[in-house]
C-alpha cells in the first residue's frame, strides 16, 4: 500500500485552484485534482505534477450536480486503488466555484439554485459522502471569500453562500474531531485569475480599486494562496482548527 499522503483538489484545473494543487504537491503530497470541463489543462496540471516525482490524477466534476456525487465516488475509489495503490485519501480541498455578479434586485431563482448548488450544496454532500474515503488524522480546507467579511455590491449571493461554508467548516471540525480529522477555512481577498471572467486580473479599474483597498497596495496572485492551503495539508498544522485564514494582504482592514 502506498505511504504517501493524498489531497483531493477540486477545481484544480486553473486559477487558485491549479496553484493549490501544485503547492500541495512540492509539499510532497501525491494529488487528484477535478476539472469541470477542462480537461487539456487538467491534464497538463497532471503531468507538471508528475514532474515533481508526485503521483497525480485528474477527474471530471461537476460540484453542482448533487445527482452525479454518488458516480464520481465510485470513480474516486477506482482510481485511489488503480493509480495510489489505497483506499483512502488525507486532505479534501473544496475549491471549485464560479463567479456571478448580479445586483440582489436582478437574481433569478435559477442562478440562485445554480450557485447555492455549486458553492454549498456541492460542498456539503461531496465531503459527506467522501468521509468513509477521508483518512482519521487527515484535514478539510473549504475555500471561502473576503467577501463573507465585507459586502461589495454585486455579490450578496455568493458572498452570503461563502459565509454559510464557513459556519458549516466549524460544524466539520466539531463533528470530525473524534476521527482527528480537522476542518479550516483559506478565505482569499481579490485575486488575478480568469474567475467571474477576469474581472479583477482585466478590468484596469477594478485592479486599481482593489489596490488600494488593500493594506499591501496591491492585488492578489494565486502565488499568494496556494501555500496557504498546502501549509494547511501538512503536520506543520495540526493543531490549527476550526479557522478561518483570510490570505487577501489587508483588504478593508
Amino acid at each position: 500500500m502506498s505511504t504517501a499522503k493524498i489531497a483531493l483538489v477540486t477545481g484544480g484545473s486553473r486559477g487558485l485552484g491549479k496553484n493549490m494543487a501544485l503547492s500541495i504537491a512540492k509539499k510532497g503530497i501525491d494529488v487528484i485534482l477535478t476539472y469541470n470541463s477542462k480537461k487539456n489543462e487538467a491534464e497538463a496540471v497532471v503531468k507538471t505534477i508528475e514532474a515533481t516525482g508526485q503521483k497525480a490524477a485528474a477527474l471530471q466534476l461537476n460540484t453542482g450536480d448533487i445527482k452525479s456525487l454518488d458516480g464520481f465516488i465510485t470513480q474516486l475509489t477506482g482510481v485511489l486503488r488503480n493509480t495510489f495503490n489505497t483506499e483512502h485519501f488525507d486532505f479534501l480541498v473544496n475549491n471549485a466555484g464560479i463567479g456571478m455578479h448580479v445586483p440582489f434586485g436582478q437574481y433569478t431563482e435559477e442562478q440562485f439554485d445554480n450557485l447555492t448548488n455549486i458553492h454549498y450544496k456541492g460542498v456539503f454532500f461531496l465531503t459527506q459522502k467522501a468521509l468513509p474515503l477521508l483518512n482519521n488524522g487527515g484535514g478539510i480546507v473549504n475555500i471561502s471569500s473576503g467577501l463573507a467579511r465585507f459586502s461589495m455590491v454585486g455579490t450578496a449571493l455568493y458572498g452570503s453562500l461563502k459565509g454559510a461554508v464557513e459556519t458549516l467548516t466549524r460544524y466539520l471540525a466539531k463533528e470530525l474531531g473524534p476521527r482527528g480529522i480537522r476542518a479550516n477555512v483559506v478565505a482569499p481577498g481579490a485575486i488575478e485569475t480568469d474567475f467571474g471572467g477576469g474581472m479583477v486580473r482585466d478590468n484596469p479599474e477594478v485592479n486599481k480599486m482593489v489596490a488600494s483597498a488593500t493594506v499591501l497596495g496591491r492585488v492578489g496572485l494565486p502565488d499568494d494562496i496556494g501555500g496557504v492551503v498546502a501549509f494547511l495539508c501538512t503536520d506543520d498544522a495540526r493543531w490549527v482548527n476550526a479557522q478561518r485564514i483570510e490570505a487577501s494582504g489587508g483588504m478593508y482592514v
